[in-house]
């Protein structure tokens, strides 16, 4: 397909990037407490939202899924000053782990790292159709 990117192949190749984030998520859970679980939670959700950006959208290119992924991160935490959030996630966990409960500024720098760590891999993987991204 000449330089053309199979839009099948590239959101199965985002299915199983978001399957082995949340793995990496709930892996760091499992063996780390504190602030390293904390922290690098929080890059691996702006990750999780990268890939899911691409799963809806597989001609997505990598830095408009990575400039999404961490506006919706950044939303979602400020969303957080309002208090609804706190409020969703004392009925339901999935909302708790979706939204968070408390607004908390160094969210923000490690949601970028994310971001970041997103644009790197896209570097490192090639694309189904054997290009790297750009």
């Amino acid at each position: 397909m000449s330089g053309v990117s199979d839009p099948r192949r590239t959101r199965l190749l985002a299915a199983v990037a978001a399957g082995l984030t949340l793995c990496a998520g709930l892996g760091v859970r499992g063996v780390a407490d504190g602030d390293v679980a904390k922290y690098t939670g929080d890059a691996l959700y702006t990750v999780l939202l990268c890939t899911l950006v691409v799963l809806l959208a597989p001609r997505t290119r990598p830095p408009w899924a990575a400039a999404v992924g961490l506006a919706l991160s950044w939303a979602v935490e400020c969303a957080q000053l309002t208090g609804v959030p706190a409020e969703l996630a004392e009925r339901s966990v999935l909302a708790r782990l979706v939204l968070g409960s408390t607004f908390n500024a160094p969210d923000l720098l490690w949601y970028a790292v994310g971001a970041g760590l997103f644009l790197l891999i896209c570097t490192v993987v090639p694309r189904p159709g054997g290009q790297r991204h750009a």
